[in-house]
């Protein structure tokens, strides 16, 4: 995933400890790995040890490999003393802005945006493939993880939709924040499971959607070609007004922070709003779908 600016990308976790420990991460992280890769570089490269490194930082000889092995989030007074007895670069301070600790249940492409999506003042999503995480029904999310290749394990697999439905709860935590939703026609009516479960799907998704503040369209499968024919989109805006940008495909997703790029996006989103039902349109034909199961 590309990185995000600095002033939108979420600081190192500044706590800190007195005997220079904490706990390790459960779910390393890829930016945790190539930190930590940083660092051995950097210590290597200045000759020292881990266990000298370890004495002009203050903290033990265990702390700066697990950090070196990527295995724990290093505080701010490790970076800050790490980056001084490490020469001075400026690369860990520059390095220890994109940190993010790995999540159970979100794949590692995904964690930095969806932390974002938690202090977004804005939040548009268009999606061709299958129901916004945001809108599905715990049936429907378990459904699509079960039909994952390769096959979870029955602990990533309840781990995976515990973090799904966590973050859905952002939805009812945040009244005022505008929630977009623009999906295709033919996502709503791809079948999974039986009636019931569909109907289950239909009332989820009306029910989500219901709030003044969320705003589903329907692309009906009349509308023919469109500009977001490119694949899913998912826009936000930050607190300090800066837009950012989203794409998601096999096994990997892109961050997407260039102004022009995301104008396009912009673009092309508000294009679709044009050519997709209006939200009472769109409810009256997920209404009328439910009916026909």
């Amino acid at each position: 995933m590309s990185m995000v600016e600095g002033d939108v990308a979420e600081g190192v976790e500044a706590q800190a400890v007195p005997a220079g420990e904490w706990e390790r991460e459960p779910h390393p992280s890829d930016s945790l790995r190539t930190f930590g890769a940083v660092v051995q570089a950097l210590r290597e490269h200045a000759g020292l040890s881990r266990a000298e490194l370890a004495e002009r930082v203050r903290y033990s000889k265990h702390t700066v490999e697990s950090v070196e092995l990527g295995r724990r989030m290093p505080d701010t007074p490790f970076v800050d003393r790490a980056e001084e007895a490490l020469g001075n670069t400026g690369a860990l301070r520059k390095a220890a802005r994109y940190l993010t600790r790995g999540e159970a249940g979100l794949a590692a492409w995904f964690r930095r945006w969806a932390r974002l999506e938690r202090e977004a003042v804005s939040l548009c999503t268009y999606e061709c493939r299958l129901v916004p995480g945001l809108l599905q029904s715990e049936a429907y999310a378990r459904a699509v993880f079960e039909g994952t290749i390769p096959l979870r394990t029955d602990g990533e697999l309840e781990a995976q939709l515990a973090a799904r439905m966590e973050r859905q709860a952002m939805m009812r935590e945040r009244p005022t924040v505008p929630f977009s939703f623009i999906v295709e026609e033919h996502v709503f009516r791809r079948r999974f499971g039986d009636a019931e479960a569909m109907r289950e799907l239909f009332d989820h998704v009306l029910e989500r959607s219901a709030p003044r503040n969320v705003t589903l369209q329907v692309v009906p499968l009349e509308a023919g070609l469109h500009a977001c024919l490119d694949g899913p989109l998912q826009l936000l805006e930050t607190p300090a007004g800066q837009r950012l940008g989203y794409s998601e495909g096999q096994k990997n997703g892109r961050l997407i922070s260039d102004p022009k790029e995301v104008s396009v996006l912009c673009q092309r989103y508000d294009t679709l709003r044009s050519q997709a039902l209006n939200p009472k349109e769109s409810r009256d034909l997920l209404e009328r779908l439910r009916g026909e199961l």
